[in-house]
């Protein structure tokens, strides 16, 4: 099997590192001070004391990479919009992708079913540009349950890896999404296949929509927030929120706010990506992680006044720090 990454950041890069370590030929399409750093250094993964440096072709050229049998994005959502002529150009006829995003991914709501059926969501994709060009059926979901972060270009820094879900988003997996997993368990990747990817996506964004935004607001860690009890209180209500959303489309969550609220506590000190981002001076993923759901509120009808203030908070700080992401033009 042969591998294209795009954008081998925090995720990206620890995945090419499995898919690397099974002995799928991995090539990596990057630029400026990540290109130099992956040519001179190589990717390096580091866990505890242990560091494992892979030297994996890399390049600014797409053409050199076009035509893999996977296409592994490991760019923020928000990126993938203006993106899009370069994921074109990496695609053959073949071509799998596998995107490794937070949020609700561009093909969430195709073939879904319900009153959410075929919506377009401009805050993850405007004028449904990366539907039209990537459809369901080309992709394979995922939920990477995983805390890492970039310690410089081509340096990632594993904190916990608890698992990697795998599924179709037409339904039970298939042969595709189970080579896939067996790649990623010969390369050391906590990986499993799932029968409702969805639903998994659904339920790590019940956790996502709320702790990452106000990480950027507080400018906390998560075990300062839910320690707070206005935080924390504000956590629980904007989870109810979203419960309600997924029971109108058919993503009901299981799960009671408060054993959500234990899993993250057991993370510790964790600080969230979008903090990571802001205090790196990144574009903030606002879109894929709260506007979205302000949108699916709009279509049901639903007031979300929690969702809404948080999402205009974070949208407004975004702003005037200069990380909003605009909209791709055309």
């Amino acid at each position: 099997m042969r591998v294209t990454v795009l954008g081998a950041g925090a995720v990206g890069g620890w995945l090419a590192a499995g898919l690397a370590r099974a002995g799928l030929e991995v090539g990596i399409l990057a630029r400026g001070g990540s290109l130099v750093a992956l040519r001179d250094h190589g990717l390096s993964v580091l866990e505890g004391e242990r560091q494992e440096v892979f030297r994996l072709p890399a390049t600014d050229d797409p053409a050199a990479l076009r035509g893999a049998d996977l296409l592994l994005l490991g760019l923020k959502s928000h990126d993938l919009p203006r993106a899009l002529p370069l994921i074109e150009a990496l695609l053959g006829p073949e071509t799998v992708i596998l995107p490794a995003q937070n949020g609700i991914p561009w093909w969430f709501l195709q073939g879904f079913g319900g009153p959410a059926q075929g919506l377009t969501l401009e805050s993850v994709d405007p004028g449904g540009a990366l539907a039209r060009a990537l459809p369901a059926e080309r992709v394979i979901g995922c939920v990477a349950h995983v805390a890492s972060r970039v310690e410089a270009p081509g340096r990632i820094r594993l904190v916990k890896a608890d698992r990697l879900l795998l599924g179709d988003p037409g339904g039970a997996p298939g042969p595709r999404v189970a080579a896939l997993v067996e790649a990623f368990r010969t390369g050391g990747v906590p990986a499993e296949a799932v029968p409702d990817i969805r639903a998994e996506i659904w339920l790590k964004l019940w956790g996502n929509s709320n702790m990452n935004p106000l990480s950027a607001l507080c400018r906390a860690d998560a075990a300062q927030m839910l320690d707070d009890p206005g935080v924390r209180g504000l956590v629980v209500a904007m989870m109810g929120e979203m419960a309600e959303i997924g029971a109108r489309i058919g993503l009901p969550i299981a799960q009671e706010p408060e054993e959500r609220i234990a899993v993250t506590r057991r993370l510790g000190t964790f600080r969230t990506s979008m903090l990571q981002d802001l205090e790196a001076g990144r574009s903030l993923e606002t879109g894929p992680l709260l506007g979205g759901l302000v949108e699916l509120a709009d279509h049901l009808g639903l007031e979300a006044p929690q969702l809404r203030g948080v999402h205009g908070l974070v949208r407004l700080l975004a702003r005037n720090l200069g990380l909003e992401r605009a909209a791709p033009a055309g």
